[in-house]
Parts: structure tokens; sequence; C-alpha cells
């Protein structure tokens, strides 16, 4: 493996904890998505995410979910919506998004060490 990065390169890239609070249908996305409402905690609040996992999530799925965000990229403009976080997951055999998420509840806002 090539590409090692130091301690400091990782505490660059700000991984959170966050709830989906609200999905939305993103009907102007190319490709099929949500837009996911992210409560991150009273440090960073409800942020939006646009998030292309349509064929393995259906709304009722999502909400009150857990999710790990990256909070420190600078927003998006997507289509009509100016996305604030990545939602983080793995590609399945087919590339369809999995959703990145802990197999335990913990407090909204908490950051990934």
């Amino acid at each position: 493996m090539n590409n090692l990065i130091s301690w400091s390169d990782f505490e660059k890239v700000d991984i959170r904890i966050g709830t989906i609070v609200r999905v939305e249908d993103f009907e102007r996305a190319k490709k099929p998505a949500w837009i996911l409402h992210v409560d991150l905690g009273a440090e960073i609040g409800v942020k939006k995410s646009s998030a292309q996992i349509k064929h393995h999530y259906k709304k009722e799925d999502l909400l009150n979910t857990q999710v790990m965000c990256v909070v420190n990229f600078p927003p998006k403009q997507i289509a009509n919506i100016k996305s604030e976080v990545l939602v983080t997951g793995f590609p399945d055999k087919d590339g369809n998004i999995i959703l990145a998420r802990p197999d335990k509840a913990v407090p909204n806002g908490a950051k990934l060490f």
C-alpha cells in the first residue's frame, strides 16, 4: 500500500455521527437520490445531503437512522439543493451504496476516531 497518510492527515477529515430526521424526494437529481436532513448535534445542527441510495433504502427505512457524515467539505450545489455534508457508505457488488452506520446508538455529533 503506497498511499500512506499521517495521523494529522486523518485528523483533517471530520467524520461525525448524525440521525436522519427527514427524507425528501430529489426529483431534479440526475441519478435516483434522496435529500436527507441529518441532525448532527447542537454544535453542527441539521444539515442536508444528497444521497444516491434509493436502490437499497426507502424513505421509511431511513428515518431515525444514524449515519456517518463528513462535515468539513465545502457545500456542493447539486441541481437545486446545496449538499452540506457527505453521508458515507460502501458500494455493494453492483456499485449501489450501503450506508456506513454504527452498530449501536451514539450521541449525535460524536466524532469518529
